[in-house]
């Protein structure tokens, strides 16, 4: 952390992370604290809540609302349909979805080079979780949003979930407190939010310094199979920059990639259209098709 002040040097309209974030720090540390609760709050059906939460909330959530459809609007969906992806994703409390999405534009517009928020050149944990810990300027943080989440700022329930979050995972707290008691919270919450924080952090920071590439685009982003595991198919990271409006980040036949999968599924049932995935043409791997090493 000793280099976290200069970690996004200043380039036109691009806000700088001047302010330590003293609030998200202490939930951060208290929330990873809390998991421990675990060794005393354990049954089967407590882990089973915590891994379909997982898959619900960090699957369709963040990696396919919030990330291929909200970020990169890979695909088109009903409006219903949009506005559910969201608030799963709000329920993996990763901080207001009009900063999420903004960040990530920010980061496929800078990626790896000055202005981007969480550049691995800065170092793998600057990349993983340290650029959370400083924030912007209230004023160039309204600025980054005008300027990479205008289409989002326009719709009044996008500034409902920035305010209301919190508030939804209270809630859902409060359910899973009435339906199975401390090891359903402890669980479903506590140890639920902090994997699929460090599963999301992974794609940051391990899929821009481990794996293979398969294009080569000026950036150090990876595909990490161990990454592409844990996240539903993000770990494809490479990939995903090569062609970031693809639907489809796994290319290749042993790229799995099941969010890219759900996508298919309401694509065949009507609830998905104008699926964008890479033109044919594009797709000439210079190497062979055998499974690289997978380090």
């Amino acid at each position: 952390m000793g280099n976290a002040s200069v970690a996004v040097v200043a380039t036109p309209n691009v806000p700088l992370r001047d302010r330590f974030a003293y609030v998200q720090i202490t939930f951060f540390a208290l929330l990873h604290a809390a998991t421990i609760l675990a060794i005393w709050y354990t049954n089967w059906a407590a882990v089973g809540v915590a891994v379909l939460l997982h898959a619900l909330t960090g699957g369709l959530g963040i990696c396919v609302g919030f990330h291929r459809l909200l970020t990169h609007r890979s695909f088109k969906c009903p409006r219903v349909l949009e506005y559910t992806l969201a608030t799963l994703g709000a329920l993996a409390m990763e901080g207001p979805i009009t900063e999420w999405v903004a960040h990530h534009r920010q980061h496929h517009q800078y990626s790896d080079e000055p202005g981007d928020p969480h550049s691995a050149r800065q170092g793998f944990w600057w990349s993983h979780v340290g650029w959370m810990f400083w924030i912007p300027r209230d004023e160039a943080l309204q600025e980054l949003k005008r300027r990479y989440v205008p289409d989002l700022l326009r719709l009044p329930f996008y500034g409902f979930l920035d305010r209301m979050y919190v508030w939804l995972s209270l809630l859902l707290g409060l359910v899973l407190y009435l339906l199975g008691g401390w090891p359903f919270v402890v669980w479903g919450m506590f140890v639920r939010i902090v994997v699929t924080y460090h599963h999301t952090w992974l794609v940051n920071s391990a899929s821009h310094a481990f794996g293979y590439k398969n294009f080569d685009i000026g950036d150090l982003s990876t595909n990490c199979w161990w990454v592409a595991l844990c996240s539903y198919g993000e770990g494809w990271h490479n990939n995903h920059h090569a062609f970031p409006t693809s639907a489809r980040h796994g290319l290749r036949s042993w790229e799995i990639d099941p969010s890219f999968g759900f996508i298919r599924l309401l694509e065949a049932v009507g609830l998905a259209w104008d699926v964008r995935t890479p033109p044919p043409e594009k797709l000439k791997f210079e190497k062979s098709e055998a499974a690289p090493s997978l380090s």
